[in-house]
């Protein structure tokens, strides 16, 4: 079973108030709550023989939405910090955002557009191995949109319940607090844990 990840090492994030910051760890907690459940159901019908009956397979889409739910959320809290470093220099993230986008002006520039589309979603920079290409993408929902076999390196929250409560409907306001409190040096690492030079 999972545990929720405590991430109360962000409140007190600026641009971010604590109660927003709160109301998004329980609605993550929920998150994983729910993906348990599911895993519950899933062992009983396992036991009970029932796999195969339409329940089961509507279950089993559910799963991809919850389950999808909790480790965005987990990327996502986990590349913020409130102590944000300006600067990337010679960081092998720096470096592939350089080499796939041709600046790091220009892949902001796109990052931020992607997360401005209108809708619910998710702002992704992945990298894709097979490749070794860097992309920004818009995930729909949690379980629609993903790029098969990529690893998130950069994630960003774009429902409405990450940034209503402090900004209304100025999502721009909120994408620029988000931007200054990305951990670059996680980012790096998640790099580190997939790129091949």
């Amino acid at each position: 079973m999972f545990e929720p990840q405590n991430f109360d090492r962000l409140i007190g994030t600026q641009g971010f108030s604590d109660t927003l910051m709160k109301n998004h760890f329980t609605l993550y907690e929920g998150y994983v709550k729910n993906t348990n459940t599911l895993l519950d159901e899933f062992k009983k019908m396992r036991d009970e023989g029932t796999l195969g009956v339409p329940e089961a397979a509507e279950l089993r889409r559910r799963f991809g939405w919850e389950f999808n739910g909790m480790r965005l959320h987990e990327l996502y809290f986990g590349n913020m910090t409130k102590n944000a470093q300006g600067s990337l220099n010679g960081a092998n993230i720096d470096k592939k955002i350089v080499e796939d986008f041709g600046s790091f002006d220009t892949f902001m520039k796109e990052f931020k557009a992607v997360g401005a589309m209108r809708g619910i979603g998710w702002a992704v920079l992945t990298y894709d191995i097979a490749s070794n290409r860097l992309f920004n993408i818009w995930v729909n929902e949690h379980d629609a949109g993903h790029l098969a076999a990529t690893a998130p390196l950069l994630i960003m929250d774009v429902f409405e319940h990450a940034f209503v409560l402090d900004y209304g409907l100025k999502r721009a306001d909120y994408i620029e607090a988000f931007w200054n409190a990305i951990d670059w040096s996680l980012v790096d690492r998640r790099l580190g844990l997939v790129y091949h030079s």
